[in-house]
């Protein structure tokens, strides 16, 4: 099988944690060795992750600049893709005992200018602050704010995925048996001009949904979604929560959970199944579990 593995920016950096490179390596090992059961269990692999944290950092590390010295948002998405790929290629590289070729592929992603996105940022970016602090740190950098759990961050413009012009070079390494780690972080946001040349865009792409149109127009056979939860939960956080073990693309939509929690991914795994895919939710060290039915939670057309 084909398999589209998404690592969430969380799992890889979790919340409360440090932002230090120490951290994000030792969190880049353990998602390295669920990953690597997946290989050895026979199938091909293509690794997305998530960047939230990390572009955020790298955003804050940027306000040291002039304002017109301070790099933009597709660039500082580059340069996550950048670092994290390589944590996740050489830990990868070391689960699996160098017996396979692993490679880190910058990978443009086109949005359309006009998504209605830009005029309504939702997408977390960046360490969590308390409300006042947000507010103050939002006046100063002109920034966006929205309330994350008990928190609150930056938020910044998450415009749909509509097209991955990389996708040739993913399948180019994909025939010669690499395992390919591609999206990063949703993949760095362009837009075609009139002359069908592209350029950079401020904005942030939603890993899940840029995971799934790539698992979809690649042909995978499956679409993982992995995070720090085991599944998708009916009423999560309440006495009566459940878990839903099966969902269509209806039964997933109609749920309407939160944007800065699971909703993301459930939308995602709707979209993939609505055009035929197979996609699973759950925790990153259930992945092969997750694969095979027997944990997490499946999104098909027959449930």
């Amino acid at each position: 099988m084909l398999v589209v593995a998404a690592v969430g920016g969380n799992a890889l950096l979790k919340r409360g944690e440090p932002l230090t490179a120490e951290t994000q390596r030792a969190n880049v090992r353990v998602a390295a060795e669920a990953l690597a059961r997946i290989v050895r269990a026979g199938h091909r692999l293509i690794v997305t992750h998530g960047n939230g944290p990390q572009v955020g950092l790298l955003a804050l590390q940027s306000d040291a600049y002039k304002p017109d010295e301070a790099y933009p948002l597709d660039v500082l998405g580059a340069e996550t893709e950048g670092m994290i790929g390589y944590l996740i290629e050489q830990e990868l590289e070391n689960a699996l005992g160098h017996d396979h070729a692993v490679a880190t592929l910058l990978t443009q992603v086109v949005v359309d200018p006009d998504d209605p996105a830009f005029r309504n940022p939702t997408k977390f970016v960046g360490p969590v602050y308390s409300r006042n602090e947000a507010e103050t740190r939002a006046k100063a950098a002109g920034w966006s704010i929205a309330q994350d759990g008990d928190h609150w961050r930056r938020v910044v413009p998450s415009p749909k995925p509509v097209e991955i012009p990389d996708l040739r070079v993913v399948r180019l390494l994909l025939d010669q048996g690499v395992i390919v780690i591609c999206a990063g972080g949703g993949g760095i946001p362009v837009m075609r001009r009139a002359d069908d040349s592209m350029v950079g865009i401020e904005a942030v792409i939603d890993k899940d949904a840029a995971s799934a149109l790539l698992a979809a127009d690649i042909g995978a056979d499956a679409l993982l979604l992995l995070t720090d939860v085991d599944a998708v939960y009916e009423g999560f956080g309440t006495d009566a929560a459940r878990p839903l073990r099966r969902l269509t693309p209806g039964e997933g939509r109609a749920l309407n959970l939160p944007k800065g929690s699971m909703g993301p991914k459930l939308t995602a795994a709707c979209d993939l199944a609505a055009r035929g895919g197979v996609a699973g939710i759950g925790r990153l060290a259930d992945a092969l579990e997750i694969l095979g039915g027997t944990a997490g939670t499946r999104v098909a057309q027959d449930g």
